[in-house]
């Protein structure tokens, strides 16, 4: 599709709407915002500010938004005032613990306050005070605490015989200010925070990515002496005791197997800290996809059954897949390898963590988790396919109220029990599959829980040859 006017695609028809993003289905929000904005409209008619109050008002935030340092903002307090009636205004700000200090003024005053301007709207002498209050995290935004919620004042110069009317509208400016304070100062943080990332990325890449590539070179040194070790067994002297060439042999084996689970370890560490800790990552806030022809079944699922393995033999959880759901066909996806697999590894943590023991339908004690996957053609719209994953475990059904909020950061079911947990798995896993275009989801089954995510397949008639090579 093109747009004629430019000759440029115009990007087709938008996605399909998120439900969940439409207030028809939120009742309850909906009439809580309408009530709020109805009540705020009966506040500014009750304040019966003038046409230049109000003026001033909107201009200041209009102003506030185009001007970004706090000087300027600072400037702008002071200066709209004396525009529009012909006041001046000073500000007072916190900068230690106990102590404020003349932050803006048009004129620097005779002589300042003697003591800490009051924490309520009131006049001092010739002068009006109003607080200038943060929001509830300012004082955390400051690095210390804020007696009152209180970040400093407006001090309008022979503002005591000002109508009740025009102290009640500093009263407000000075809330806006607050807030435009400490916006600014969120800003800031979160500028120091994003150096900071940016510092301790490339301090990660030094001393963690790099260095870890080195333990790749011990283990082929290691391999290298393993087999050597065998050859020397195989070409041992006849008159070599056969029972110490058994010994060798056995010691040998035992190596090998040693270092096959150990470098197994090591690619999937490998693997996930340099998919986690991939720098475009921290740079742009948010995680970056890195696509490629995955196979499924050989570089997802089959090194994360490995790895779980032993861990689920632990706890008496056996892997059973009389079921089915696996296809012989090769089922290829393009992916972000790293991140699809640690999506299977959190999934496969839970199912140690959470699987227990139940009684199928012949009334035998049964205690496994199950996986596999299955096209379902149209997934994502007519001729677009998807691939659904499932990770099955026996347990206790999840309650049906608590199903909602399966994926929401921090949530933990009620039949979590004493298992330690985050309640970020399955939020990670979401985020993940969203990126991916796909879709996850939970299906309450008669001996347990299925979890499952759906991907799109956008690569179905792969030659099987090409398939085998990924």
């Amino acid at each position: 599709m093109v747009d004629e006017s430019n000759g440029e695609p115009n990007g087709g028809p938008p996605l399909p709407p998120d439900p969940t993003l439409c207030l028809e289905g939120d009742s309850v929000r909906l009439r809580a915002l309408e009530q709020r904005i109805h009540q705020k409209i009966e506040d500014a008619e009750g304040y019966g500010f003038s046409l230049d109050e109000q003026r001033m008002l909107n201009t200041f935030f209009d102003l506030a938004q185009e001007y970004d340092s706090r000087r300027d903002l600072l400037t702008l307090c002071v200066t709209l005032p004396r525009v529009f009636f012909g006041h001046s205004l000073r500000v007072y700000l916190r900068n230690e613990p106990g102590q404020w200090r003349l932050a803006r003024c048009l004129f620097i005053p005779h002589e300042l306050p003697r003591e800490e301007p009051p924490s309520v709207p009131a006049a001092r002498g010739a002068h009006y005070y109003a607080p200038i209050k943060g929001r509830k995290d300012t004082a955390e935004l400051m690095g210390f605490p804020l007696p009152g919620g209180i970040l400093g004042w407006i001090e309008i110069a022979g503002g005591a015989t000002l109508p009740p009317t025009l102290k009640l509208f500093y009263e407000k400016f000075a809330g806006r200010i607050g807030y435009q304070m400490h916006n600014r100062m969120a800003r800031a943080k979160n500028r120091e925070h994003l150096t900071f990332i940016q510092n301790l990325v490339a301090d990660i890449g030094h001393n963690v990515i790099v260095p870890n590539m080195t333990f790749k070179l011990f283990f082929n040194r290691l391999r290298g002496s393993i087999s050597t070790l065998e050859r020397l067994i195989l070409d041992a002297p006849a008159e070599t005791p056969p029972a110490f060439l058994q010994e060798l042999d056995v010691l040998q084996t035992r190596m090998r197997a040693q270092y096959e689970e150990i470098n197994r370890h090591y690619e999937q560490t490998s693997l996930f800290l340099e998919t986690l800790l991939r720098r475009r990552h921290f740079e742009e806030g948010r995680y970056v996809l890195e696509k490629r022809l995955v196979n499924l079944r050989q570089q997802v699922v089959e090194p994360q059954v490995e790895r779980f393995q032993p861990r689920l033999a632990d706890r008496g959880v056996s892997i059973d897949l009389s079921m089915g759901g696996i296809p012989d066909k090769p089922v290829m996806l393009m992916a972000d390898l790293g991140l699809i697999a640690q999506v299977y590894a959190n999934l496969f943590s839970n199912a140690v963590k959470y699987t227990r023991e139940v009684l199928d339908a012949t009334g035998r004690p049964r205690k496994f988790m199950a996986y596999g996957w299955a096209v379902q053609p149209d997934a994502f719209g007519p001729g677009k396919s998807g691939v659904k994953l499932n990770v099955f475990t026996t347990g206790q059904v999840i309650p049906e109220a608590e199903r909602g909020e399966l994926f929401r950061p921090g949530f933990r079911a009620s039949t979590t029990g004493a298992e330690h947990g985050t309640g970020h798995g399955l939020a990670f896993v979401r985020q993940v599959v969203t990126l991916h275009g796909g879709q996850v989801g939970y299906e309450a089954e008669p001996m347990g829980n299925n979890f499952f995510i759906i991907l799109p397949l956008e690569l179905e008639n792969i030659p099987l040859e090409d398939a085998r090579s990924c």
